[in-house]
């Protein structure tokens, strides 16, 4: 059974920086595909990073320059390093792994970014 756990979510002042973290633990073996989702008040859950176990990444346009995914392969662990945060950045981030044609999904973490 896979699961995934992030954290690293919280409060902060508009320009500053978040990391956000997301660990898969269960049988994940090879190819696979991580991301980061978000999804705010009111609003439709949207993707935000995506990347690929050989590292192609791919950035929703309104955070592109200010947010890099990474991931550590090794720890099957996926990093969303959030930096020049806006308050309309202000959401619940999730976590998404696709694997073998299935997704799964962490829990969410709370981001909110004050003006």
């Amino acid at each position: 059974q896979v699961q995934l756990v992030e954290s690293g979510g919280g409060l902060v002042q508009a320009g500053g920086s978040l990391r956000l973290s997301c660990a898969a633990s269960g049988s994940i073996f090879g190819i696979n595909t991580m991301a980061w989702h978000r999804q705010a008040l009111g609003r439709q859950r949207v993707l935000v990073a995506t990347i690929t176990s050989g590292g192609t990444t791919i950035y929703e346009d309104s955070v592109k320059g200010r947010f890099t995914i990474s991931r550590d392969n090794a720890k099957n662990t996926v990093y969303l390093q959030m930096n020049s945060l806006k308050p309309e950045d202000t959401a619940v981030y999730y976590c998404r792994l696709g694997y073998l044609g299935n997704a799964y999904w962490g829990q969410g973490t709370q981001v909110t970014v004050s003006s």
